[in-house]
């Protein structure tokens, strides 16, 4: 291999596509160019690495044991160009942020509170799905995510604005539709959807798996995405586990009852450390005054009246 070869992030993102589709057609559309000349350009980053990377195969396409080993570290350059040319925007924008929010929760009181005290500045929002508040932060997709534990905190500041308790989530024809609460005890032979590629920590959270007497939770249909648990719950295969104010009227065959002896759902301010973004305090601020009232909460630790 060439010493220290200047590796075009052009050619680095083709391959990756490549990689990904495990197909050159397939990738040549994704990518909006012609398949032939996609083909030219992985074989001109083949020649400047000295090795090949990918083979044709009947089937489609396929890596190499050098295209795996290159695989992870091309995606991984990839990442820290687009990081570098975000934190370079980033500073030349001081008086931009972005906020990011996961589903069932409020931040236009802190957004609106924002605003009004910096007139000059550019607010934005951004939804961001339950399990992308780090990768957007540190992507520099968003510069404050108000999100729910548990997620990896690590490069991050986390500032608890308010508790949620847990509910049951049942359909309306379930044995225990008609209680006020219910306990662990209640549901324990009762099953729960699984995530076919679960985050470990989440998944333990909100399966409460396994449980206080180390009892695993009972496995329930497999489901690709948060939102297909719904169906399987309302045929009563399964029950769930949700946070407090987020599908009360969410659907007519669905309730939600209190699940008392558990800790309660965390409601967070995730921000980048060490972000010098002056709207990042102002925003933290705001967010810590009006969002728990927002919920209906009393803040950390509050209850719901």
């Amino acid at each position: 291999m060439p010493d220290s070869p200047d590796l075009d992030l052009r050619l680095v993102r083709y391959f990756t596509a490549v990689a990904e589709h495990r197909h050159f057609g397939r990738a040549a559309e994704a990518l909006h160019i012609t398949q032939p000349s996609l083909s030219r350009q992985i074989r001109g980053l083949e020649r400047q690495l000295g090795v090949r990377l990918l083979d044709r195969t009947p089937q489609g396409t396929r890596l190499t044991e050098a295209g795996e080993v290159f695989l992870p570290r091309a995606r991984t350059l990839l990442r820290s160009a687009a990081r570098a040319a975000a934190q370079t925007r980033a500073a030349a924008r001081p008086s931009r942020i972005t906020i990011g929010y996961t589903g069932g929760l409020i931040i236009t009181p802190a957004v609106r509170e924002l605003r009004r005290l910096h007139p000059d500045a550019d607010v934005r929002t951004s939804h961001v799905a339950w399990n992308e508040p780090r990768p957007a932060l540190l992507d520099y997709r968003v510069d404050a995510v108000v999100t729910r534990v548990p997620f990896a905190a690590d490069g991050l500041d986390v500032t608890i604005l308010y508790d949620e308790p847990r509910m049951l989530l049942l359909s309306r024809d379930h044995r225990l539709a008609g209680r006020q609460s219910v306990t662990l005890d209640d549901i324990a032979d009762e099953p729960l959807p699984r995530l076919a590629d679960p985050d470990p920590a989440w998944e333990a959270y909100w399966r409460i798996d396994p449980r206080p007497d180390g009892r695993p939770a009972p496995d329930g249909p497999l489901i690709t995405s948060i939102e297909d648990k719904f169906e399987p719950i309302a045929a009563g295969e399964a029950v769930g586990i949700a946070a407090g104010p987020i599908f009360v009227n969410l659907r007519p065959d669905l309730i939600s009852i209190p699940l008392e002896g558990v800790e309660p759902s965390h409601v967070v301010l995730a921000t980048r450390a060490g972000d010098r973004n002056r709207l990042v305090p102002a925003f933290r601020k705001s967010a810590m005054a009006l969002l728990p009232e927002a919920a209906g909460a009393v803040g950390a630790g509050g209850e719901r009246p």
